[in-house]
């Protein structure tokens, strides 16, 4: 046993440390210190009271984006898988979901019946698809990636900042297939808001200067994929899978530029509206191209 080896962070034990928290004594890494007025502080201890005079709230960790370093990093991609998992298992049980909840632009069900899709005004259909899956493989796939690249990119992100991410690129991966694709042709899947983690990942790894080779090849290689056929009803959208990719680079840029702590908020949600705007601007057009 090598007893001369530094204690590992009580939040990171791979992390090796010589500093503890003047509070609770806990060893703690650089990326989980806080400045105090005497030393330094774990997380936990500056949420239960700071000591330096200011709010509890004054030195809480944050991610690199600004948002704060949650207990369970990984909260809102779990509950974004259950959501998921949730809705494919009511779609088997009810298969007309996929009908009333799919994307599809303007399609009349029956002879004689209604029109409905999004140009009718169900623009909820523009993110609910994001949620539906058809087929086992479909679901299962997506939620592997989901969990692979969602998880770290909350971590880094914080859960706000992350579900902004993930929504918005639903939401522009459906703006993307609303615009291109036949209006008749039913459109389902978490994958278009998945590659938007995917893109906010590379603006991430750019970020913090990792290699970027290994992620450039993970990217190349989910869009060859996208081009190859699968079987089965599930109709593979590069249409989706670029849409996201180019609308979570743009929120991950906004995300992670960096800016003067003042402004960053300022920055990061007028990013996301600007995003939205634009996203809104495509569907609106092809909606008064249909109508």
């Amino acid at each position: 046993m090598d007893t001369d080896r530094l204690p590992g962070c009580y939040r990171h034990p791979d992390r090796d440390t010589g500093i503890t928290c003047t509070r609770c004594e806990r060893p703690i890494c650089p990326e989980c210190m806080i400045s105090a007025s005497v030393g330094f502080q774990c997380p936990e201890c500056v949420r239960g009271g700071s000591g330096t005079g200011h709010r509890p709230t004054a030195n809480t960790a944050r991610t690199i984006a600004g948002g704060v370093v949650a207990e369970d990093p990984q909260l809102v991609t779990k509950i974004l898988i259950g959501i998921n998992v949730a809705v494919f298992f009511a779609g088997l049980l009810a298969p007309g979901l996929v009908v009333q909840l799919g994307l599809l632009g303007r399609y009349v069900e029956y002879l004689g019946g209604p029109v409905q899709g999004v140009s009718t005004g169900e623009y909820y259909r523009l993110l609910t698809s994001v949620f539906l899956h058809v087929e086992w493989w479909h679901i299962i796939s997506n939620m592997i990636a989901l969990w692979v690249i969602g998880g770290p990119l909350e971590a880094a992100l914080g859960r706000t900042r992350y579900l902004a991410v993930y929504l918005l690129s639903g939401l522009g991966a459906s703006a993307l297939v609303y615009l291109l694709t036949a209006p008749n042709a039913p459109t389902v899947g978490a994958s278009g808001a998945i590659f938007g983690l995917l893109g906010a990942t590379v603006v991430l790894a750019r970020r913090l200067r990792y290699e970027m080779r290994p992620v450039i090849i993970m990217v190349v290689l989910m869009l060859v994929l996208t081009f190859v056929p699968f079987g089965g009803a599930v109709r593979v959208s590069w249409q989706a899978h670029v849409g996201g990719l180019i609308t979570g680079a743009l929120v991950g840029l906004g995300m992670l530029t960096p800016t003067a702590a003042k402004h960053r908020a300022l920055v990061q949600w007028g990013t996301c509206a600007v995003v939205f705007l634009l996203a809104a601007a495509l569907i609106m057009l092809r909606t008064a191209e249909l109508t």
